[in-house]
């Protein structure tokens, strides 16, 4: 669906893509909303999110050189959302039925992508 529309990419680290795809095809197998999938989800969630903040709020700033204060100041901003954005997305978790988990992994796996051959 993605790939019919305009979208932004964020690159991720080959690590964590393998780990997000085993993690996906994990939890599908699974099928099963219950806590230990909604952990494993949370924290997946966590970390792309982290990866995406960094690439789109701090990697401008460290192209342009900028000064160790204006990246504090940015690093504080982007803990200040990652904290907000955790509790939310906490707060969805916790009411997941098998259902919106399937769908929950298959935009995960939707959006993740092997880096295109050189």
């Amino acid at each position: 669906m993605l790939k019919h529309q305009s979208h932004i990419v964020a690159p991720i680290p080959d690590e964590l893509r393998t780990r997000a795809l085993y993690t996906v095809d994990q939890l599908r197998d699974r099928g099963k909303a219950d806590r230990e999938a909604i952990d494993q989800l949370f924290e997946l969630i966590v970390e792309l999110t982290e990866a995406g903040l960094d690439f789109f709020f701090l990697e401008p700033l460290r192209r342009l050189n900028a000064s160790n204060m204006m990246m504090g100041m940015a690093r504080m901003g982007i803990s200040s959302m990652l904290k907000g954005s955790k509790m939310v997305v906490h707060k969805v978790l916790k009411k997941l039925d098998d259902r919106s988990l399937a769908a929950i992994l298959d935009f995960i796996d939707e959006i993740i992508h092997e880096p295109e051959p050189s």
